[in-house]
């Protein structure tokens, strides 16, 4: 039977058969009479609603002529976890799909980095000031609504504060100053972003106004590692909301702005007293 809301993971497998197939030159029938299934099965693969066994992945590997082991033995683990549910999927009938997605996204990365230049990274806000940046959103959302995005943020958290994976954040100075909240929600965010800059697994690097080589225009933007680079995704935030991509062109455009932010950005250990002097300024205006 056909899935009717296939994931994140599920329709990536099918645009990665897409990708291999087209990259041989046939068309859906083609391939379909090559490896014994009708068109409107491959076209249901290919957008994720039917899954396929991992005989039959390599049956199209091997008549797509794709000689691409790593990337197949990847798509080989996504057909064979399609069984373990992520904790994500328990917020699939209450939030918003976008929301899902993301954490799925951030769940099975082997490596994260986020650019940030209106408000500090998700993966890093505090309760209390996750509550303001969702509190300020328009048109005005209800408290429950807030209330849950905020514990839905909260628990997403758990990927990069578990040591699990290596997560790098710029933050743009920008981001840093901007008071969703006041003062108090601000200088405690602060607090918070200089105490997991210093975790093992989190490298924290502030770009300040005074850089001006960050590429532009550029949006907020977080890169997912995936266990071979054929199947790293990036994910950016848009007004109407967020906006995947996994195109070769794109993939590149990433990595060469993430290359540019690491070779501009202030250091870590220089970018947690960058951090230190934006609290004292806070302090003496506030104060």
């Amino acid at each position: 039977m056909a899935r009717t809301n296939p994931t994140l993971r599920q329709r990536r497998l099918g645009s990665e058969l897409r990708r291999m197939r087209e990259q041989a030159g046939f068309g859906g029938s083609q391939l379909g009479r090559a490896v014994g299934m009708n068109p409107a099965q491959v076209t249901q693969m290919e957008s994720g609603k039917i899954g396929i066994s991992v005989e039959r992945l390599r049956t199209i590997a091997a008549t797509c002529m794709c000689v691409n082991e790593p990337l197949i033995n990847a798509l080989a683990d996504i057909i064979t976890a399609r069984e373990k549910p992520g904790w994500w999927e328990e917020y699939r009938d209450t939030l918003a799909t976008d929301f899902v997605e993301v954490a799925e996204l951030e769940g099975h990365a082997r490596r994260l980095a986020t650019y940030t230049i209106t408000f500090v990274p998700g993966l890093l806000q505090t309760g209390a000031y996750a509550s303001a940046v969702f509190g300020h959103a328009f048109p005005p959302l209800p408290r429950h609504e807030v209330d849950l995005r905020t514990a839905f943020r909260m628990q997403r958290q758990r990927v990069v504060r578990s040591g699990r994976i290596h997560y790098s954040a710029f933050i743009h100075e920008a981001a840093l100053r901007m008071q969703f909240s006041g003062p108090k929600v601000l200088t405690e965010q602060l607090d918070a972003l200089i105490e997991d800059s210093e975790r093992p697994t989190i490298s924290l690097r502030v770009v300040p106004f005074a850089i001006d080589a960050v590429p532009s225009p550029i949006e907020n933007f977080t890169f997912a590692e995936g266990p071979v680079p054929e199947l790293d995704t990036a994910q950016t935030d848009t007004g109407p909301g967020c906006q995947l991509f996994d195109a070769p062109a794109h993939m590149a455009r990433f990595r060469a702005i993430l290359a540019q932010m690491a070779s501009t950005a202030l250091p870590e250990e220089e970018s947690r007293d960058f951090i230190r002097s934006i609290q004292k300024e806070m302090g003496r205006e506030h104060g």
